[in-house]
């Protein structure tokens, strides 16, 4: 069964016009969105491939690793949370539609901005409560339980920085059409 195309999801990203320092925030953060992205897509790649030598390890060759599953989850976490940003430009994450059909665009609009708000306002608590967290582990030099023993500043690190990256976007959200930037 095919719908039509949601309200909401045509006019998908904000955008600033000319050379504001909106405009060069918006691009600079683009960029690094999809720089992001490409690594992201290469970790993922490499957590399947870790996770699939340990698979192989143990069934061939009964010599357990004890590195990969952490391995694996660091790839992931850095992975997931350095491209929330790029996912929010796209508007990408999961949303309720059930009212959007119902309200009219000007409505839908004020929806989205609010919705922009609140979403701010919690990445930032979260993003503000990772980068202690972040700062704990690595003044306390704490490492995880396991034989490896990886520092746990390291995803802490990635995912301070990819919530402070997704809380850039949706400020950017935020004050473009307060400022006149035109939704595409």
């Amino acid at each position: 069964m095919m719908h039509g195309p949601v309200t909401d999801q045509d006019d998908s990203t904000s955008t600033a016009m000319g050379n504001t320092p909106l405009a060069v925030l918006q691009r600079a953060l683009g960029l690094c969105n999809n720089v992001i992205v490409v690594f992201a897509s290469i970790a993922l790649i490499a957590a399947c491939i870790i996770l699939s030598y340990s698979v192989l390890g143990r069934a061939l060759f009964h010599s357990p690793n004890y590195w990969q599953d952490e391995a694996a989850v660091f790839l992931l976490v850095g992975a997931t949370f350095m491209t929330a940003a790029y996912v929010q430009s796209q508007r990408g994450h999961v949303s309720i539609e059930a009212f959007v059909g119902l309200l009219s665009e000007r409505t839908n609009r004020i929806r989205l901005w609010l919705v922009d708000v609140a979403s701010f306002a919690f990445c930032a608590f979260f993003a503000w409560k990772s980068w202690t967290l972040a700062h704990e582990a690595y003044v306390d030099g704490q490492v995880s339980n396991s034989m490896w023993s990886p520092p746990l500043a390291i995803p802490y690190v990635l995912m301070a920085l990819g919530m402070s990256l997704l809380c850039i976007q949706l400020l950017l959200q935020i004050i473009l059409p307060l400022t006149g930037g035109t939704r595409r």
